[in-house]
């Protein structure tokens, strides 16, 4: 493990391990729980909580079966709600201040109840709310348009982030999605996978049902890039899609510019890019905004 990975780790994890602690210092602070028991099992519940998400990252990075995945599952899952709990925790303390600035003197028990409540429902709106696909329509107008383009549609995707988490079935449902839609060209645009250890061909073979006409065009986001890149570039064109290599097509009289994430988050390479496409900066720029 590189020097500058284990150092970001372990502070990645005291500050897990830190936060912790105060979740745990407002609840009993404000709970005021006299249970022996029940506060032995929630120090210890959020200790292993604390270290969870971090663990199960690192397996992931390695393993690929069944236990991993509901491991990384759970850790991902608690973590989501930790942010709001964490939240809940400085609601706390901020709300006590408050009152205390006012000469108030509100019930510890109380102020816990409703914040902490609010936290958990809050998480779980987010669970649910992060479980629904949802479709966007926009219109674009562009200047000098193919008349063969004008009223087609085009389906953009990114960010299906499959793994530990989303798996096989998800991209099977995006893809009826898609289908349903019946749009003339496809563009997944960066984070197919969420750039952990995986079956790559097994996650992405449901791609391989988008029936464009003009074709399913993909370029590689950040997660790609992170862990065996030409890997996750060779799953993509296993599963039917056809990769933009930093290169400019002609799609029925359309160009369209593909860049990777590792060349087009950086100006010299994707000047270099465009250049050698032969394409004007500042025109590529106002077609990306």
């Amino acid at each position: 493990m590189r020097p500058s990975l284990l150092v970001f780790i372990s502070v990645f994890q005291l500050i897990l391990l830190t936060a912790h602690f105060m979740v745990f210092e407002t609840w009993m602070h404000f709970w005021a729980p006299t249970s022996f028991v029940g506060v032995l099992v929630l120090k210890s519940g959020l200790l292993v909580l604390s270290i969870s998400f971090v663990a199960a990252s690192l397996l992931s990075f390695r393993y690929w079966n069944a236990p991993v995945r509901a491991v990384y599952r759970v850790a991902a899952v608690w973590l989501g709600i930790f942010n709001f709990l964490f939240l809940a925790a400085l609601g706390a303390w901020l709300s006590k201040l408050a009152a205390s600035l006012a000469g108030m003197h509100p019930n510890h028990r109380a102020l816990a109840a409703v914040w902490f409540g609010a936290a958990l429902l809050a998480a779980f709106w987010g669970l649910v709310n992060a479980s629904v696909t949802r479709i966007s329509r926009i219109k674009i107008r562009l200047p000098n348009l193919p008349a063969a383009w004008r009223g087609r549609s085009a389906a953009m995707i990114s960010d299906l982030h499959l793994g530990h988490v989303r798996g096989a079935n998800f991209a099977r449902n995006i893809v009826a999605r898609i289908r349903q839609l019946k749009p003339e060209i496809v563009f997944l645009a960066g984070d197919l996978y969420d750039g952990s250890h995986a079956d790559l061909d097994a996650l992405a073979s449901p791609l391989r049902g988008l029936n464009a006409p003009l074709g399913n065009f993909f370029v590689a986001g950040n997660h790609e890039e992170i862990q065996n890149p030409a890997g996750h570039l060779k799953a993509a064109k296993n599963a039917g899609l056809r990769l933009l290599n930093n290169e400019k097509i002609t799609v029925d009289g359309l160009q369209i510019i593909g860049v990777h994430h590792r060349d087009a988050a950086h100006p010299q390479r994707l000047n270099s890019v465009l250049e050698g496409a032969a394409i004007d900066r500042g025109t590529f720029q106002h077609g990306v905004q």
